[in-house]
């Protein structure tokens, strides 16, 4: 397997910003990224190149303060209408509350995969490395290398799987009072803008095989002994929403990947 691993990344020559004119920002040498949102725009950028497989990993550094009707939003994203996307949003809250880290995976362009976490530290006093590991196999979804999620490839059972479609990666910042924060009660305070988040320490690690990916620890398709014991600490002690519990919204049953607590933890 030849493996080609993005070492020491620079914003100038990994991304464009896309949207938000100056409110975008690269500085220290390419080193460091800002984006900005006040009443008038938020701001984005997106990666220059395509990836199909491999494991992305970026610091962030969240909006600080009060926050609440923000969404920071960093993700991998196809296009088209039947596109594929593996997607964080921090949902920004009030001073005090804990944002909400919003998951999802999109397949031939439907989502409705939603899992929701607090997190177990406060994401705006320091950067934290927040990961996508996506294998013909899986998805998962770390935080500091502590896996939060896991979404096994289910087309056994029928369920699409995102393995076709090179995809980018996007970030965003923008305002969503209508639904940000506490389904949208809580509107933004623009008396505290500009809000910002900081973004460092790029790094992307890619295969050529279609069917593993570098990192060692995740080229398996099971997670170790460790990293499933991390999870479910996760999922015991921080995740407040998981689409294949709501019944509510499935009435006529959850779908079919969660029935099998392997394919989707």
């Amino acid at each position: 397997m030849v493996l080609a691993t993005a070492s020491a990344s620079n914003f100038y020559q990994d991304f464009d910003i896309t949207w938000g004119d100056h409110r975008a920002k690269i500085f220290n040498g390419g080193q460091l990224l800002s984006l900005s949102l006040d009443k008038t725009s938020g701001s984005g950028f997106q990666s220059k190149k395509e990836y199909l497989f491999g494991r992305i990993d970026m610091q962030l550094k969240l909006v600080a303060g009060n926050s609440a009707g923000t969404v920071t939003a960093y993700y991998l994203s196809s296009q088209g209408p039947t596109h594929d996307e593996i997607d964080f949003e921090f949902l920004g809250n009030l001073s005090g509350d804990p944002y909400i880290l919003h998951t999802n995976v999109f397949t031939q362009g439907k989502g409705n995969r939603e899992q929701q976490f607090y997190l177990w530290f406060d994401p705006t006093r320091n950067f934290h490395t927040y990961s996508i590991a996506w294998s013909a196999q899986h998805i998962i979804f770390l935080v500091d290398n502590v896996p939060i999620r896991l979404f096994k490839n289910a087309e056994s059972m029928g369920v699409p799987f995102p393995k076709n479609q090179p995809m980018r990666i996007y970030s965003s910042l923008w305002n969503a009072d209508d639904w940000a924060t506490r389904g949208g009660l809580v509107k933004t305070d623009w008396s505290k803008a500009p809000f910002t988040a900081y973004y460092r320490n790029f790094r992307a690690s890619t295969s050529t095989s279609t069917s593993t990916f570098s990192d060692s620890a995740f080229q398996t398709q099971e997670l170790d002994a460790y990293s499933r014991r991390r999870l479910r600490w996760v999922q015991k002690n921080f995740m407040i929403y998981n689409y294949c519990t709501d019944l509510k919204r499935f009435p006529q049953g959850v779908p079919p990947e969660c029935k099998h607590s392997r394919f989707n933890l």
